[in-house]
């Protein structure tokens, strides 16, 4: 899909891989809702954005936990561009590490990690299927490909958002509805060091495990590779092309891999 003229909604883009891929939305023509928990980081986004490319984006403050809110992103992005065509469901939280977190840190993490993104759909994809075209791109991790050392509530979240995106293109992608899945590794944002600075051992594991593992991309090469995903309508992006090989590796013998991945978390704790 050519994002050119395109109305986008992108969530968490106040910071990191949403900050940059609104400003290349916006580079490609596309005009963009910028939405961020932080209402001030994403008037700054949307600012910086509008210095290069007067009009091309809005921002909003709004808790994508909550349904309301995501209207209102909707909302305003139809009152200021148009119908939405293409929505990042990109808010994403780290989560406490182990067994500590508690029923609140379960809940906050499935609603920002999951349920925000069936939200959005149960809003968008009607008025999709009834134009015949729309775009949902889920940031989710490769660690729901791979597991997370360290946060089960990541790693369980992350699994269940690549789970709802495959059930999305399952379901709607011979009707118009299309879907990306992003699972990147390390990339420079602040969720990544969270864990180091947690104060936790397994915190500290969870982010060591990502650096060491491979490159630590920048927000806009990430922004980069979900362009060219878009514009092939390829569902799986991966940022990090040894996450494919990791994922093939766990499938095809899912003992050895869980064994590897104890020696790997040992390892790490080790050195904490």
């Amino acid at each position: 899909m050519d994002v050119a003229q395109r109305v986008a909604v992108v969530t968490g883009g106040g910071a990191g891989i949403g900050r940059a891929l609104a400003a290349r939305l916006a580079r490609e023509g596309a005009r963009v809702v910028v939405a961020d928990l932080d209402a001030d980081s994403a008037r700054a986004v949307s600012e910086e954005v509008n210095a290069d490319r007067p009009g091309s984006t809005v921002s909003v403050g709004a808790d994508v936990s909550d349904t309301e809110q995501i209207q209102r992103l909707v909302d305003l992005a139809e009152s200021t561009f148009g119908p939405v065509d293409l929505y990042f469901a990109n808010a994403g939280i780290a989560g406490a590490p182990g067994l500590d977190a508690g029923e609140q840190d379960w809940d906050r993490s499935i609603d920002v990690n999951l349920r925000a993104h069936i939200r959005a759909a149960k809003l968008l994809v009607p008025g999709w299927l009834e134009r015949g075209e729309g775009y949902f791109v889920s940031t989710a991790s490769a660690a729901g490909l791979l597991t997370q050392v360290g946060s089960a509530t990541y790693a369980v979240t992350k699994h269940a958002a690549v789970a709802f995106a495959e059930w999305l293109s399952v379901t709607y992608g011979d009707r118009g509805v299309r879907v990306s899945c992003l699972c990147p590794m390390g990339v420079n944002t602040k969720l990544l060091f969270s864990g180091e600075d947690s104060g936790d051992a397994l915190g500290r594991a969870a982010t060591r495990a990502v650096t060491s593992a491979g490159d630590v991309l920048e927000p806009a090469d990430v922004a980069d590779a979900v362009l060219a995903a878009m514009e092939d309508e390829r569902f799986l992006i991966l940022p990090h092309e040894d996450v494919l090989e990791m994922y093939r590796q766990k499938g095809s013998d899912y003992d050895r891999w869980l064994r590897g991945m104890r020696r790997y978390q040992s390892s790490l704790l080790a050195q904490t």
